[in-house]
């Protein structure tokens, strides 16, 4: 079973890689959102400061949704999500193994990419390392929540539209509690707890969506 989850976990990575559109389009859509705000908001380096987590963690959720469509969506037309319903393995796994690969391709840059931006926004530099950890906690969540709207949507062409406002109110607790968390930390105050209820969010995701995208693939098989 391990075997098979990482061959799709591999695979996925591999197509996105050999591809690059997908993965290049999301970062280079971070960039240029973060990058519009100092010219819409002005210079002023104390302002810039202010807004630089939530917009940094807006972006990032903004990005996100541009390659959600593609978790199932080429592997419904070309028949792959009918052999993985065949195959040894629960589609609930399927569902993980692919959250798993869409965190890998599409919320690891940007995370990586994350502090040069932060330069970029005035971030203060004791809140770099409390945004990376927010966004390794939370960022899980974006994917796995994310399977919900790709598997619901998976049958629909052009359904990018419909799978934003299913996914967007979902993905509301992340960003606030990603933002309440670095802000705590930069303000010493008890940023553990934001922290872990940001770890709670990722979990209780890890719990459920599996089970709901799998139940949608199956209905869109059907």
């Amino acid at each position: 079973m391990d075997g098979h989850f990482w061959a799709i976990v591999k695979r996925d990575i591999k197509l996105s890689w050999l591809g690059g559109s997908t993965s290049s389009m999301v970062v280079a859509f971070f960039i240029i959102v973060v990058t519009l705000f100092p010219l819409g908001v002005g210079p002023e380096q104390n302002m810039l400061a202010r807004i630089a987590v939530g917009v940094i963690w807006v972006a990032a959720l903004l990005s996100c949704l541009l390659s959600l469509d593609r978790i199932f969506q080429a592997d419904f037309e070309d028949g792959t999500l009918d052999q993985y319903a065949l195959g040894p393995l629960a589609l609930e796994t399927v569902v993980l193994a692919k959250a798993l690969a869409h965190w890998v391709t599409t919320c690891l840059p940007l995370i990586l990419i994350s502090p040069l931006l932060g330069i970029l926004m005035n971030l203060d530099d004791p809140a770099f390392l409390p945004l990376i950890y927010a966004m390794l906690v939370g960022s899980p969540a974006l994917s796995l929540i994310g399977t919900i709207g790709a598997s619901l949507t998976i049958s629909l062409r052009r359904g990018g539209v419909l799978l934003s406002l299913l996914i967007l109110p979902l993905y509301v607790p992340v960003l606030i509690f990603g933002v309440m968390s670095v802000e705590s930390a930069v303000m010493v105050l008890d940023g553990n707890a934001t922290m872990l209820i940001l770890a709670a969010i990722t979990l209780f995701s890890l719990a459920i969506t599996p089970w709901a995208s799998a139940a949608a693939v199956r209905l869109s098989l059907d």
